[in-house]
């Protein structure tokens, strides 16, 4: 007999934050449980908090809710403000604390702000080419996802796959 199919998991969505041709990078603080000391783009959780509050956009639905959350997330961590904000790819994962968790990426331009890191989250920030992203101890996957934003900044789009 099947289980039941597991439903919930964690969702996370990320940006890869573009200025002047260069990334934004971001080391996790060393105290993080999960990845710490590596380097990263800014992103962060969807809470039901993030909209529950809110009035709908319809009669059943909230929309936005991903952008908003993101937009909310890198203010947080970096101090930015982000638009126009584009899908790049997603991933999965289950963490070994068991947790399950979906992740978007996203990339978005750099609209306004000075990086004022929330060190609770993350010690250290970068503004990277993508020879530059190569120096340093990225997530798995991190560069491939940065290799699809400099790609996409040339007009070309595709799905994800290692570097």
């Amino acid at each position: 007999m099947e289980s039941a199919p597991q439903l919930l998991h964690e969702v996370v969505i990320t940006a890869i934050v573009v200025k002047d041709g260069k990334y934004l990078i971001t080391r996790r603080s060393p105290l993080k449980k999960r990845f710490g000391g590596m380097w990263t783009v800014p992103g962060g959780k969807l809470e039901t908090s993030d909209y529950v509050n809110l009035p709908k956009d319809t009669k059943e639905y909230w929309y936005n809710v991903l952008e908003q959350v993101l937009r909310r997330e890198v203010k947080e961590e970096t101090g930015l403000a982000i638009q126009n904000i584009e899908y790049v790819t997603s991933l999965a994962t289950i963490h070994t604390d068991g947790a399950p968790s979906l992740v978007i990426s996203c990339m978005a331009d750099w609209e306004s702000g000075e990086v004022v890191l929330q060190e609770s989250e993350t010690d250290k920030f970068a503004w990277v080419s993508l020879e530059e992203a190569k120096d340093y101890e990225l997530l798995d996957g991190i560069y491939d996802e940065l290799c699809m934003a400099d790609a996409r900044g040339h007009g070309q789009k595709s799905e994800w796959k290692r570097n």
